[in-house]
């Protein structure tokens, strides 16, 4: 896992984890945990069960998954449900979204981390990049479906010594229950473009342009002599 991957899932725990703690046996679920070069299990509170699920055995993998669109735990059993860099790996995401709002307790949380930018990686296809508006997307698809999922905040992280830009959000199964999670990534981060939070309109430190193109236009003008360094 890359180190912004890690540095966002840590962001997650850190704000997220409170209104669990006081549960008996708080249930994580993790989509894609096979450890590489990092696992998002390091990151959560001891106290919680943590259960992670691939579509391979290794390191981190407690079940291995016959269906990537079948989880094997009863509706309304899961507190949080965690996926990095796994869902652009998925041919039809959007049925796994579906299934993780089955799962999750009305109050329950899905932290979703994929890649926003970055090279083409198989495991086993390479299918998919999320951007600012993706959030907002799987939760019309969720009251499409009759569920009433609200997306909590959303953002894309700038790069931090790789190539990579993740888009992060932040999903509450059910509306309902906004009360019970009040605090937000995005109170004390800044390092990110595009940024949404529940309750406010339009995007914090937005930007048209990726990251990537930021940078080369730089270059570009250093190139051409507008910028002398």
């Amino acid at each position: 896992m890359h180190p912004t991957a890690m540095q966002n899932g840590s962001r997650f725990f850190d704000t997220y984890s409170e209104p669990f703690k006081s549960r008996p046996n708080a249930r994580v679920v993790e989509i894609g945990s096979r450890n590489f070069n990092g696992s998002l299990r390091d990151l959560a509170p001891a106290q919680f069960e943590y259960i992670g699920l691939d579509f391979a055995s290794g390191d981190g993998v407690d079940i291995v998954l016959d269906s990537p669109y079948s989880l094997p735990f009863e509706n309304a059993s899961v507190d949080v449900v965690v996926s990095s860099s796994c869902l652009e790996h998925s041919e039809m995401f959007w049925l796994v979204f579906l299934e993780v709002m089955r799962i999750l307790k009305p109050d329950g949380l899905f932290y979703l981390n994929a890649p926003s930018n970055g090279d083409f990686h198989r495991y086993p296809v390479d299918c998919w990049r999320f951007y600012p508006d993706s959030g907002n997307a799987l939760v019309k698809w969720a009251k499409w479906n009759k569920i009433d999922a609200v997306l909590l905040e959303s953002y894309i992280s700038n790069q931090h010594m790789d190539q990579w830009n993740d888009c992060v959000a932040v999903f509450l199964r059910d509306e309902r229950y906004l009360e019970t999670h009040q605090a937000r990534i995005l109170d004390a981060f800044q390092d990110f473009r595009n940024g949404q939070k529940h309750g406010i309109e339009g995007f914090l430190n937005h930007s048209d342009s990726p990251e990537d193109r930021v940078r080369l236009a730089v270059v570009e003008r250093v190139v051409s002599g507008k910028i002398k360094v």
